[in-house]
This record gives C-alpha cells, structure tokens and sequence, in this order.
C-alpha cells in the first residue's frame, strides 16, 4: 500500500509537517509504504483555466499543464491513501495547498446537475488543518464552513474524507520582538505542550486506519 502526504506548509520541522510524519508513522505501522511531498520545493502554479481537463480529449479528467506538478499528480494515481496537510492563513488554507487543490480536485469535477465526478479510484483521502486560533473561536466562524467545503469536495470525489483539525499552535519557539498581544503566549505555549502531543497520537492513528 502507497500513502503519500502532502505538507501545504513552507515549514518542514513544524506544527503541520510533524503532524502528516506522525501520520506517516502511523500507516508505516501497518506496513505501509510512505512519501512526503512538501509544495514549496515545487515551482508551479494554480488552475489556468484552460479547460483542457473538461474536453473528451487525451487530457480529459486530469490536468495538462506540464510543470513541476504535473509528476505528483502522477504519483497520487498510484496511490491508496492521500493525506493533504496545510496551515490556516488568513482563514484559508495556504496558497501552495490552495493552488494544488485547484491542479488536483478541479479535473475530476464534472459540470453536471447535481455536479459529478469522473473520479474511479479507490483513494482513501484526508485532511489535516493547524490553525492559531482556539477551537471555540474556530466553531463561530465561517473558517470552519469554508474548510467543511474542501472536506466536502473530497467526499463528492472519492468517497469518503476523514479530518483531523489542530488548534490554538505554537506559532514559533521565538516570540521576541513581536508585538503580540492578541494571545497569551505562556498559555499559548502551556496548551501546546499538553495537546498537541495528544493531536500526534491522533495523528498517528488516522494514517493507521486509512491503511485498514
């Protein structure tokens, strides 16, 4: 079996890349074989709108535009398991994720009504959101109906679409200098250290049981 993660973060050692290794973990535990793709080592960019994925041609169903995406968006049809991993930026996910989603999800929609997919494989997909804000903040604002949507979309393309949400981050191990008042960073810091290991172990068992 074929997981592979993909990190919407520009960081490699942070809150969402250690939670999609955490995952990887957990479907290596099952045997699985696994790969992390980070989007800002790769240089392309989102949807051209060129429509070619949308004619009854050799292109029909995937995208066409030959970049440095194109090759990972090769690997995700071999794959069993993907897991898509971004931080929340400016109530939205990253513009790396945002233009990956659009290369990736955008092809397999069909204009039909209701609206299709073309979609035929068995992917098991899932998401993995960190986010600055506290979980009753994220409850009241729209951020959670917008992320809702994008777990929705997945759904309607493959099936099924299991989330895993992390709150209230520790954004940096190095808050000096900033003005930053808006949060408390000890207890910002406090309730990193105590949940976030507890968003690992969820983390783990979520690429566990997306390898069953």
């Amino acid at each position: 079996m074929k997981v592979i993660a993909i990190n919407g973060s520009p960081r490699k050692s942070w809150n969402t890349a250690k939670l999609l290794e955490k995952a990887l973990e957990g479907a290596s535990s099952s045997g699985a074989e696994t790969e992390i793709i980070n989007l800002y080592d790769i240089d392309y960019k989102g949807c051209k709108s060129c429509f070619a994925c949308k004619r009854h041609t050799a292109s029909y169903g995937r995208c066409c535009v030959n970049d440095d995406l194109r090759p990972v968006l090769e690997k995700i049809e071999q794959a069993d398991v993907l897991i898509l991993g971004s931080p929340v930026y400016f109530r939205n996910i990253s513009g790396a994720m945002m233009s990956f989603t659009e290369r990736f999800l955008f092809p397999k929609m069909i204009y039909t009504n209701p609206m299709t997919s073309i979609n035929k494989s068995k992917l098991k997909v899932a998401s993995i959101f960190t986010m600055n804000g506290k979980e009753q903040t994220f409850n009241q604002l729209p951020l959670k109906q917008h992320l809702e949507g994008i777990t929705g979309t997945l759904k309607t393309i493959f099936g099924n679409s299991a989330v895993l949400y992390s709150f209230f981050t520790y954004q940096t191990d190095n808050y000096t200098g900033m003005e930053y008042t808006y949060f408390d960073i000890d207890e910002k810091k406090a309730y990193h250290e105590n949940r976030f290991p507890l968003d690992c172990e969820k983390a783990f068992e979520l690429g566990k049981q997306l390898t069953v």
